[in-house]
């Protein structure tokens, strides 16, 4: 088969990072994290948390979004999460 037509290789979710852009303070970031800490937990996926207030490009880019969870560094959710909705992304 020629590499052209060739899917991408899919990556298992331990090789997933997720991305939780949030600031302090924050009611919905604190949701936004017990479900990517649960989600990451089951699945075995890598996740960490970057604060707007600390990083002037994502506040620019983010700041009315908070809280964002990227997938791989692609935006994936904003605001809420979906549990269910985020365990696919990982293993699709």
């Amino acid at each position: 088969m020629s590499p052209v037509f060739r899917r991408p290789r899919k990556k298992p979710p331990e090789e997933r990072v997720v991305t939780l852009i949030r600031k302090p303070g924050c009611h919905l970031c604190d949701d936004a994290q017990a479900v990517v800490e649960k989600v990451c937990a089951e699945l075995g996926s890598t996740w960490e948390q970057r604060d707007i207030t600390q990083d002037e490009e994502l506040h620019r880019e983010y700041w009315e979004q908070i809280p964002v969870v990227l997938v791989d560094g692609a935006q994936h959710d904003f605001w809420r999460v979906d549990p269910d909705r985020l365990r696919r992304a990982l293993t699709s």
